[in-house]
């Protein structure tokens, strides 16, 4: 019974061991964000780089053009004159006006919709991956990305990044060889700094679309703090007259 119970603990140690080792190896590959619900500038220039780059393709459809000004503090004006691109009412979702046949003709399947994307993959995924696009010809549209191998769809930021090859390692135990780092071999219209930055904001952007109502509980958190307070402050005054009747 002994030697069954010390098997089973070394077992579950191992597994817990290589648990910890894959979490390890996936986190590193992963750049950090470092973005701020609470920077509204960010918020701006991401809904502007992301209706620019990414909505030709990707819909946010859980996310309304009105909640959007309000929250971003932008004025309807603004909205339809700069972030829609669709001819859709202040009040509506966030569509593409790509069809369904057409997303299919050209990419195989329809762009999904990135409403969640942020939520469900983590900020820092959704930063890397904007980060990790690099040429190859062996792919239908000629791009394929480092973190997200063989995705069917092209880099929509190259113009900004610029150009970027994968520099591959040693063929692997079954032949395979793997990128493992990446280099702008021809520069875009920015510097690496301002395309952090516009990754950067993209990431942000996305994240407020998965969850607009953060915004708003962030302002009150801090009120509800301060209600907790108080009234805690009142309860000790309520418990020590009470005590005081008491004695």
């Amino acid at each position: 019974m002994t030697k069954k119970w010390i098997a089973l603990l070394a077992t579950a140690a191992a597994a817990l061991l290589f648990s910890a080792t894959t979490f390890a190896a996936t986190e590193g590959a992963l750049q950090q964000a470092g973005n701020d619900l609470s920077d509204q500038a960010s918020l701006q220039r991401g809904a502007q780089a992301y209706m620019n780059y990414c909505s030709g393709c990707h819909s946010l459809k859980y996310l309304r053009y009105s909640r959007m000004a309000s929250d971003l503090g932008l004025t309807e004006q603004q909205v339809m004159d700069n972030l829609n691109f669709t001819g859709a009412k202040f009040g509506e979702q966030i569509h593409v006006a790509m069809t369904k046949e057409q997303g299919e003709k050209w990419f195989g399947k329809m762009p999904p919709d990135l409403s969640l994307i942020a939520r469900v993959r983590q900020s820092d995924w959704v930063y890397t991956y904007l980060k990790s696009f690099y040429l190859d010809e062996s792919r239908p549209l000629g791009w394929n990305n480092k973190l997200f191998p063989n995705a069917s769809m092209p880099n929509p930021l190259w113009e900004l990044q610029g150009l970027q090859h994968a520099e591959f390692g040693e063929p692997d135990a079954a032949g395979e060889r793997h990128p493992e780092r990446l280099v702008v071999t021809s520069p875009g219209r920015v510097t690496p700094q301002e395309y952090d930055q516009t990754v950067r904001d993209i990431t942000n952007f996305l994240e407020y679309a998965g969850e607009p109502a953060a915004l708003k509980r962030q302002s009150l958190g801090v009120w509800v703090i301060l209600f907790l307070a108080l009234l805690s402050f009142l309860a000790y005054l309520l418990k020590n007259e009470y005590w005081t009747d008491v004695h």
